[in-house]
C-alpha cells in the first residue's frame, strides 16, 4: 500500500494513510475505462429527438394530380419525403441509449481511474473539512492552502452538508457524495480530493474472506 500524507484545511500535514492497493494501486485498464465513460455519456442522452413520417404530416390526403396525362411522374402524395414540407425519410425518433454495463466492469473502471490519479500524484486525503457554516470563500481559501489548481473533483461523505454548500458555487470544483464516484467524473478532473469519512476502500475482499469456511474455523477456534 502506497503511503500518503494526509492534510488540513490549513494545508499542514495532519497525520499518515496508507492508500488501498485494491482502489489505488492496479494498472489502469484503458479500454474499460473507455467503454465505462462511452456508456455514461450515452446514457446522459435525453434520446427525444424526434421527425415526422410522411404518414404523420399534416396534408397531403389527395393525389395531388391525375396518374396519366399531365406528362409529370405518377405521384401519389405532396406530402412525401422528396417534397417540400412533406415528411424525413429515416429521421430520428425517440429512443433509449442505454447500454449494460456489468458491475465488475464499473467498478474496475473506477478504481483504474483513481490508480492513474494516484500514479500522477493527484490524490489529496483531508482529515475533515469542519466548516462550520457553509461558505463558498472559505472552500476557496481551503483548496488554496492544499495547492491544488485547475478542474477538482472533492469528494465528500453523505453528511457533510456544510462542505457540499461549499464547494458547490466554485466553477472548477465538481463536489460529489462519496457513494456517487464514477471514473467519468475522476478522469475529467486534475485532482481528486477525499477526506478521511469519503476514502474508497476494499472491503468486498474481506467480507468475502470472513465468509468462507476457513475463515468461520479461525474464528470459532479464536
Amino acid at each position: 500500500m502506497a503511503e500518503l500524507t494526509i492534510k488540513n484545511v490549513a494545508g499542514k500535514e495532519a497525520g499518515t494513510v496508507e492508500l488501498d492497493a485494491a482502489v489505488f494501486g492496479l494498472e489502469p485498464n484503458v479500454p474499460v475505462m473507455h467503454q465505462v465513460v462511452t456508456a455514461q455519456l450515452a446514457a446522459r442522452r435525453a434520446g427525444t429527438q424526434s421527425t415526422k413520417t410522411r404518414s404523420e404530416v399534416r396534408g397531403g390526403g389527395a393525389k395531388p394530380y391525375a396518374q396519366k396525362g399531365t406528362g409529370n411522374a405518377r405521384q401519389g402524395s405532396i406530402r412525401a419525403p422528396h417534397y417540400s414540407g412533406g415528411g424525413v425519410a429515416l429521421g430520428p425518433k425517440p429512443r433509449k441509449y442505454d447500454q449494460k454495463t456489468p458491475k465488475k466492469m464499473v467498478k474496475l473502471a473506477t478504481r483504474s481511474a483513481l490508480s492513474d490519479r494516484a500514479a500522477e500524484g493527484k490524490v489529496v486525503v483531508v482529515d475533515s473539512w469542519n466548516f462550520d457554516t457553509p461558505k463558498t470563500k472559505t472552500a476557496k481559501e481551503a483548496l488554496a492552502a492544499l495547492d491544488v489548481a485547475g478542474n477538482v473533483l472533492v469528494v465528500i461523505a453523505h453528511d457533510d452538508v456544510n462542505a457540499m454548500l461549499s464547494f458547490r458555487n466554485l466553477p472548477s470544483v465538481q463536489v460529489i457524495d462519496a457513494g456517487e464516484l464514477n471514473a467519468y467524473d475522476v478522469l475529467c478532473s486534475d485532482w481528486v480530493v477525499f477526506t478521511q469519512a469519503s476514502l474508497p476502500t476494499d472491503t468486498s475482499a474481506s467480507n468475502k474472506a470472513a465468509s468462507t469456511p476457513a475463515a468461520a474455523e479461525e474464528s470459532e477456534e479464536s
